[in-house]
């Protein structure tokens, strides 16, 4: 049965990617193939090694700091997007700041839409294949959705949650990926990328962050 399950998900995968670099191929995108598996896999990764060091040279004050944070992103684990206060969405915010393992994708979503299209397709599985290896099983990440400056604030932010709850949905579902590992959190058009253009493709993105220990 387990064998099964695996083929028909490897089959729905690829056919998946197949459609979308076939409609990416056919429009000229290129976006999809702007970032690889293995610089995903390293973004989250790039201050691993230092970890256990720093770990051993916080000052108290610092692991306070860093039990206090753990212990919130305890709590909002296994929430429902929707669910997290204003509050709640900040201190996600303050927390993946300071974190050097994150990694911003431009996954373009239909207008007004939270279905992932064929387009976006690739970049996704990409992020599937990453999260899925070993280093990864025992982390929590965080999947931020973002928009541009169109539209209402209420319109935004609600779209924005749903963007990153289909990420995560697509992940828990096709990599088994522990839904609690993802920790999704829409802004909106609240923390644009880039200010100076507020209706550029550039503010549409889910960032993901690897915030702390499972």
């Amino acid at each position: 049965m387990a064998a099964h399950t695996g083929k028909r998900r490897f089959r729905t995968v690829c056919a998946l990617l197949g459609a979308a670099l076939a409609c990416a191929a056919a429009t000229g995108s290129a976006r999809a193939g702007e970032v690889s598996e293995e610089q995903i896999a390293k973004a989250l990764t790039l201050a691993s090694s230092g970890r256990i060091t720093r770990s051993l040279t916080l000052s108290p004050a610092e692991a306070a700091r860093k039990e206090e944070e753990d212990r919130f992103i305890k709590s909002v684990r296994n929430r429902v997007t929707r669910s997290l206060t204003m509050d709640e969405r900040e201190k996600i915010a303050a927390i993946t700041e300071t974190k050097q393992e994150r990694i911003d994708l431009e996954i373009n979503f239909d207008s007004n839409s939270a279905v992932i299209n064929a387009l976006a397709m690739p970049i996704v599985v990409k992020l599937g294949n990453a999260l899925s290896k070993p280093e990864f099983k025992d982390r929590v990440f965080v999947i931020a959705g973002h928009t541009d400056a169109k539209g209402s604030f209420p319109f935004n932010q609600d779209l924005s949650e749903r963007r990153a709850e289909a990420i995560k949905r697509f992940l828990a579902e096709n990599y088994h990926i522990e839904p609690s590992q993802l920790v999704t959190v829409g802004y909106g058009k609240t923390k644009l990328k880039d200010v100076q253009h507020p209706f550029s493709s550039e503010n549409c993105r889910v960032q993901v962050v690897n915030v702390a220990d499972k």
